[in-house]
C-alpha cells in the first residue's frame, strides 16, 4: 500500500490540459482582492466570476467572516489519473475553501471536501518546476512564484492545488502568504470578536432544514435537569437520583452541573467527598445494565486525603451501597496520552504519499503501535461489559484525572451493551454525556490552542472513533448510523466553530458569550426548542452544536448517515437478565480491582486492614465461545456485542486515513466517466462484503 510523490512539474502542467484548461480558463480575471479586501459590514463576500465555463461560484461565508485572499483559474487534483477540476481557491481568516467551477454556489461552512478549517492545517508545501518545496509559515519569505501549492490537514487529507500559466502567478503568491499568515493567527478559542456567530450572513441562503424521520429521537445535550432525569429514567436505574450540588460550578469546576448520585445520600453528604478525589471529581453513574450491573467513573483517590469517620462513611455510601462488589477498574493497562500522540504522529507520518516503500508498508504499519492502542481499549472494554452483564456488582472506572481515558472506556463499555447507543440519536447523546458535559479537553488534546504544549496533545476522541469504527465494521448490522457518519464527526472535530470542541467543560460553555436557554434538547427540525414548544422558529447559539449537520451537509449527504439495515432504536430498555453468579447485596464490603483479566481483593484507602479474600480469583475473560463468554456460565444478555479483538480482527481505516493517497481516491469529484465507473466498481465491492458478514 505504498504512497505516490508528488509530480510537481509534469504532473501538474499535463493535469491542468489533459482536463480541459483552455482558452476559457485564460479569460480575464476579476479585480483583485487585498488581504483587507471585504463586503459592506455585515455581509459577507460577494459572488466571484472568471471560472471556466462562465460559471459564477458565490462565496456565502459566515457572519464577521472576512475574504483575505483569491485566486480563480487555480485548478484541484483528484485521483491518481492525473485529473483536475477547475475552480476558485478562496483564502478567509477562518478557512481555506475550493470552490470547483461546475458548481453554482457554496452555502455554509466546511461543506465540500475542498474546505479546510484553518486550525485543521498541520502544513503548507508551496512548489515550483525552478525550486525545491519550501514549507510556509507566517515567519518565511516566499521567494518564487508558486505552482503547485500542498495543504497537508491532520485529518489524513492532503488537498493539491495547481496555478496554470494563465496570468495567474501574481493571486497565486498572494493566496499561499495569505494561507500561511492565517493559519498562524487561527488562535481562535477564547476569541471575543464580534460576528464569530455561526449564522448566515445578510443576503446568504439560509441552512436546509433536515427532515425529521418517522420515530426518530432527539439529542441530549445534558445541559439541563430534564435531561438527566429523561436519560435516568430510559435506564431504569433505580436507586439513583441526579443531584444539582454542582449546579453552580463550585464543587467541581470541571464536572457538569448535574450527577447520578444514590438515592440514599443527601447533597449535604456527597459535599464531604469531593476533597478526597483528584480533580474533586466524584464516583457517579454514567450507566445501569439491564442486568443489574452498575457502571460508575472518576478520578483516582486524593493522597494527601485522610478522611475522618464521618466521610469514610459518606464515602462508602458512594462507593459501595447495597449495590454488592464494588470493582475498581483502573485504565493503569491502556496506552498513555503520550503513547497515543506519538503513535498517532507516526500514523499520519507513514499515510503520506511516498511514507516508505511498499514492501515495508505493512511493517511500518505496525510500528506505529496504532492499532495495538485500538485492540487494547475493545479488549478492556469486553472485561468490563462481561462484568456488568454476568455479576450484579458496581465497576468504577478510575483515572488520575476523569477526563481522558475515562471517557474512552466508558463510552467503549456501552457501545457493547446498550443498543440504543448505537443508534444515531443515542450515540451522540452518548458522546455529550461520556465526553462533553463530563469535561474532556478537546482544544488540548486535539491540538487547537496553538499557544499550548505539544506535549498536552493526544487524540483520545479520535481512537475513540477508530475503536467504534472497528465495531462497526465487524457488526454493520447492529449499528443505526454508518462509516460516513464517523468520517464526518472525525473531519469536524478540528473545527472550532463548534461548541461541542471549542470549549474544555461545561463550565466554559456556560460562562461564555452563549445565552441560556430553557431547554438544551436539539432537534433535527426546528432547532433549539424550548419546553411544550413543538414549532416556532430556531433559537440561535453563538455556537451551535456539532450534530447541527444542516449547516454543513445536505439532506442527500445527511441521509448517508443513517444505517437503512440497522435496527431500530429500542423504544424501552430491554428487559432485566438472570445475573449469572449473583452476589449479596445487602451490607457488602467486598471491593474487588480488576488487573490483566483478572479479579483480586483491594482495600479501600482508608481501611486499616484488607478485606476478607475471595475464595478464588476470577477471571471476566474466560471464553466459552470464539468470541469471549460471560463468567459463571450465564448466557449473553440481549443485545450484548463482543468483538473479536485478535489481531487479524483489528484493522486499518483506510477511508480515513489512506484517502490523501491519490490511489485511494477513486471517482472523488468524479472527472470523468471512468472515474465514476471506479467509484461505482469500489462501492459494489464494498456492499458485497457487507452482505457476506450478515448474519443469517
Amino acid at each position: 500500500m505504498p504512497g505516490q510523490r508528488c509530480q510537481r512539474r509534469a504532473g501538474c502542467r499535463s493535469g491542468g490540459r489533459d482536463a480541459g484548461a483552455g482558452p476559457g480558463a485564460r479569460g480575464s480575471l476579476p479585480g483583485r482582492s487585498g488581504p483587507g479586501a471585504r463586503g459592506p459590514p455585515g455581509q459577507s463576500p460577494c459572488a466571484m466570476s472568471g471560472v471556466p465555463g462562465g460559471r459564477r461560484p458565490t462565496f456565502s461565508g459566515l457572519a464577521g467572516e472576512r475574504l483575505l485572499e483569491k485566486a480563480a483559474g487555480a485548478r484541484q487534483r483528484c485521483g491518481s489519473g492525473g485529473g483536475s477540476v477547475p475552480g476558485t481557491l478562496l483564502c478567509t481568516d477562518r478557512r481555506l475553501a475550493f470552490l470547483p467551477g461546475q458548481a453554482p454556489g457554496s452555502r455554509g461552512l466546511l461543506h465540500s471536501e475542498g474546505e479546510v478549517a484553518l486550525p485543521c492545517i498541520h502544513k503548507l508545501v508551496a512548489a515550483s518546476s525552478f525550486s525545491k518545496p519550501k514549507v510556509l509559515t507566517a515567519a518565511s519569505t516566499l521567494k518564487f512564484i508558486p505552482e503547485e501549492l500542498a495543504v497537508f490537514c491532520r485529518d489524513f487529507r492532503l488537498l493539491h492545488f495547481y496555478f496554470p500559466e494563465n496570468g495567474l502567478s501574481s493571486e497565486a503568491f498572494r493566496v499561499a502568504n495569505a494561507i500561511a499568515q492565517a493559519r498562524e493567527a487561527a488562535a481562535w478559542l477564547g476569541d471575543a470578536a464580534e460576528g464569530h456567530d455561526g449564522c448566515s450572513s445578510p443576503g446568504e441562503a439560509p441552512p436546509e432544514e433536515e427532515e425529521e424521520e418517522e420515530g426518530s429521537s432527539t439529542t441530549l445535550l445534558f445541559e439541563s435537569l430534564r435531561d438527566w432525569e429523561k436519560e435516568l429514567q430510559r435506564l431504569g436505574a433505580a436507586g439513583w437520583r441526579v443531584s444539582a450540588v454542582n449546579e453552580r460550578f463550585d464543587m467541581a469546576p470541571s464536572l457538569p452541573q448535574y450527577l447520578w448520585v444514590p438515592s440514599g445520600l443527601l447533597d449535604h453528604d456527597l459535599k464531604r467527598t469531593f476533597a478526597h478525589f483528584q480533580e474533586r471529581r466524584v464516583p457517579r453513574l454514567c450507566w445501569h445494565h439491564p442486568g443489574g450491573g452498575d457502571l460508575l467513573r472518576a478520578a483516582s483517590f486524593h493522597p494527601a486525603s485522610e478522611p475522618g469517620s464521618e466521610d469514610v462513611r459518606c464515602l462508602e455510601a458512594l462507593l459501595l451501597g447495597d449495590r454488592g462488589p464494588c470493582v475498581l477498574a483502573d485504565v493503569a493497562e491502556l496506552p498513555t496520552l503520550a503513547d497515543i500522540q506519538l503513535a498517532h504522529l507516526r500514523l499520519r507520518a507513514l499515510c503520506l504519499p511516498g511514507a516508505v516503500a511498499e514492501e515495508k508498508w505493512l511493517s511500518a504499519l505496525e510500528g506505529t503501535r496504532w492499532l495495538d492502542h485500538v485492540r487494547t481499549c475493545l479488549r478492556k472494554a469486553v472485561e468490563v461489559v462481561l462484568l456488568l452483564a454476568g455479576k450484579r456488582c458496581s465497576v468504577v472506572l478510575q483515572e488520575p484525572s476523569d477526563r481522558d481515558l475515562n471517557c474512552l472506556l466508558a463510552s467503549l463499555v456501552q457501545l457493547l451493551g446498550d443498543p440504543h447507543a448505537r443508534s444515531l440519536p443515542g450515540f451522540q447523546s452518548l458522546v455529550q454525556r461520556e465526553w462533553v458535559a463530563a469535561g474532556h479537553p478537546f482544544p488540548r488534546r486535539l491540538g487547537l490552542l496553538c499557544r499550548d504544549s505539544p506535549r498536552e496533545e493526544a487524540p483520545v476522541f479520535l481512537l475513540f472513533l477508530d475503536c467504534t469504527w472497528q465495531l462497526l465494521w465487524q457488526f454493520p448490522a447492529d449499528f443505526g448510523f454508518t462509516e460516513a457518519f464517523l468520517l464526518a464527526l472525525h473531519d469536524s472535530s478540528f473545527s472550532p466553530y463548534f461548541s461541542t470542541f471549542r470549549f474544555s467543560c461545561q463550565r466554559q460553555r456556560r460562562h461564555s458569550s452563549m445565552p441560556r436557554l430553557p431547554s438544551q434538547t436539539y432537534r433535527p427540525t426546528g432547532g433549539w426548542q424550548g419546553p411544550g414548544e413543538l414549532g416556532g422558529s430556531p433559537h440561535t447559539r453563538t455556537f451551535p452544536p456539532v450534530w447541527a449537520w444542516g449547516r454543513r451537509y445536505t439532506r442527500q449527504q445527511q441521509q448517508q448517515f443513517r444505517n437503512p439495515a440497522g435496527p431500530p432504536a429500542p423504544a424501552e430498555p430491554p428487559a432485566p437478565g438472570t445475573p449469572g453468579d449473583p452476589c449479596p447485596r445487602k451490607g457488602s464490603r467486598l471491593v474487588l480491582a480488576l488487573a490483566k483479566g483478572s479479579l483480586c481483593p483491594h482495600p479501600l484507602p482508608w481501611w486499616s486492614r484488607p478485606p476478607p479474600r475471595p475464595p478464588h480469583r476470577v477471571s471476566p475473560s474466560e471464553s466459552q465461545g470464539t468470541r469471549g463468554g460471560l463468567p459463571g456460565g450465564c448466557q449473553p444478555s440481549p443485545g450484548l456485542l463482543l468483538p473479536c479483538t485478535a489481531a487479524p480482527c483489528v484493522r486499518l481505516w483506510r477511508r480515513c486515513y489512506l484517502r490523501g493517497l491519490p490511489q485511494e481516491q477513486p471517482g472523488r469529484l468524479a472527472p470523468s466517466l471512468a472515474g465514476l465507473a471506479e467509484e461505482l466498481q469500489l462501492l459494489q465491492e464494498r456492499l458485497g462484503a457487507w452482505a457476506g458478514r450478515r448474519p443469517r
